[in-house]
């Protein structure tokens, strides 16, 4: 009886969820299908480049082609920082995606017709540039068209798609032509390209541009209900307000919430790559060959574990509001630590000469270990905080850096594997990927807040180091009200005694 009514509740649930979005939907599953070819791209060079290195491969590559294919796709994606950054404020979000869906397309053609390495490479780099646009335009779509109730399910939809798209390029990349996966990430570009242009633009981009009749005719489509002026209203305040908290790029610097939350987010966007995921991910085939595990086949391994972590990413997506940020990081930074540091141990004793045959299955299951741990973490909630931890007038500016960070830090770790691999054998870049992991766990306990449950106020509080208290927190309502002056009638003598303090 109960597990009926608990059932009948959750149906009902869901159903006041998705009730009136679905023109929402419609328009973010266009807009975000074309991250299956954006994932195709980001696990691309493990499952391709074996089949390069053939006698009958296609084009013909050495062993520094090998490495530009891994890096110069990540190259692209710095390129196309100040690029982003132009077009989301001077086309709009809508046709800043189409535009990278534009270049992705050409790039996936390229790469299906390649005959020489170079053009691969300057494929891969336009890729590179077309993801970072995609993955910056494609959120602030997301949460510009947005209802609240629906907003938090369709922004992870983006990162669901990519690893859909890491998933597809592992199933069928070691089986199929390069021409025929080319094709198959092409088309979802073309999917996107048919059916996006007809999704209407952001009604908050054109408030910001003083198109109020666009705005308002836009709001109209993506909300059943066709009385919208409350929202229009709610959404021109948040404009003008947030015009008033324009910030300027030293204030990330010179204030010290800002530095804090800067200094966390270039750590936990290192932590994330010098704990190995972007050598996992365009690397998988060749580090379980290199392990010379015969346990399961090695494509097999490689779809396994992007499945994995689609499913740790939705479990750390639903539990992370439950349990907090920081237990999270701190549980997954150990885990993947304990994990990589027993793939180093197996390298190195199969490197000094011991017979590792008997425990030959160790290494794919350090890698499954790896999907799980990882994505469930310290894989996720850097994503999350990056929106929590940057207050309005310098959010922008913050989550473009970050973004920058994340493609630099990925840069550095491939290089390092490559690297390190090469001059010291398999074993000691994991012992350094180990090392980093831990290094992040104890960063975390000791540096970042736990957000979960905080307002933005109150995480701006955190960062300044004022303790959240009752005292506190009335002051800050009372700013809010644009009241200077406290009185004994407006405020209680403890929230007095804090601002003589303060």
């Amino acid at each position: 009886m109960n597990n009926g009514k608990k059932m009948k509740s959750k149906s009902k649930g869901l159903k006041y969820m998705f009730s009136g979005t679905w023109p929402q939907v419609l328009a973010v599953l266009s807009c975000t299908v074309s991250a299956i070819g954006d994932g195709m791209q980001y696990g691309w060079s493990a499952p391709i480049i074996p089949i390069l290195e053939r006698p009958d491969s296609p084009v013909k590559i050495t062993e520094t082609d090998k490495d530009w294919i891994e890096n110069i796709y990540l190259m692209g994606g710095i390129f196309g920082v100040p690029i982003t950054i132009y077009l989301v404020d001077k086309i709009g979000r809508k046709y800043s995606v189409i535009a990278a869906g534009l270049l992705n397309l050409a790039a996936w053609i390229l790469t299906a017709i390649a005959s020489k390495s170079t053009l691969l490479l300057i494929a891969r780099f336009m890729t590179g540039i077309a993801g970072d646009v995609a993955f910056v335009a494609a959120p602030m779509y997301i949460a510009e068209i947005a209802d609240q109730k629906i907003r938090g399910f369709l922004a992870t939809l983006i990162y669901t798609m990519m690893l859909v798209g890491i998933f597809l390029i592992y199933a069928i990349g070691p089986y199929v032509s390069v021409f025929v996966s080319s094709c198959v990430g092409a088309s979802f570009l073309i999917i996107q390209l048919l059916t996006f242009p007809f999704m209407p633009e952001t009604p908050y981009y054109y408030l910001c541009k003083g198109k109020f009749e666009k705005a308002r005719r836009s709001l109209v489509r993506l909300r059943v209900n066709p009385d919208v002026d409350k929202e229009m209203g709610e959404m021109k305040a948040a404009i003008e307000r947030q015009k008033s908290e324009s910030g300027r790029p030293q204030d990330l610097i010179m204030e010290k919430s800002n530095r804090k939350a800067v200094i966390i987010m270039v750590v936990l966007n290192g932590a994330q790559h010098l704990s190995s995921i972007s050598v996992m991910l365009m690397n998988m085939h060749m580090i379980l060959s290199s392990a010379g595990s015969i346990y399961i086949e090695t494509n097999y391994a490689a779809m396994l574990f992007s499945a994995l972590m689609m499913v740790a990413a939705i479990v750390a997506g639903l539990v992370c509001d439950r349990f907090g940020r920081k237990i999270l990081l701190i549980s997954s930074s150990i885990l993947t630590g304990a994990v990589l540091l027993t793939l180093a141990i197996f390298f190195h004793l199969k490197q000094t000469g011991f017979d590792v045959d008997s425990v030959s299955w160790i290494p794919v299951f350090c890698v499954l270990s790896y999907a799980l741990f990882f994505k469930f973490g310290l894989g996720i909630i850097p994503i999350v905080l990056t929106a929590e931890l940057f207050p309005a007038k310098v959010k922008a500016m913050g989550m473009s850096i970050a973004d920058a960070l994340y493609l630099t830090w990925a840069l550095i770790s491939v290089y390092l594997f490559l690297y390190t691999s090469r001059a010291f054998g398999m074993a000691v870049p994991f012992y350094i990927f180990a090392f980093c992991a831990f290094g992040s766990a104890a960063f975390c306990a000791w540096v970042v807040p736990e957000t979960k449950g905080r307002t933005l106020e109150e995480i701006q509080m955190i960062l300044k180091g004022i303790p959240v208290t009752r005292a506190s927190l009335e002051l800050i309502e009372m700013s809010k009200s644009k009241q200077s002056n406290l009185n004994n009638k407006e405020a209680s003598p403890e929230s007095v005694a804090f601002l003589e303090e303060a």
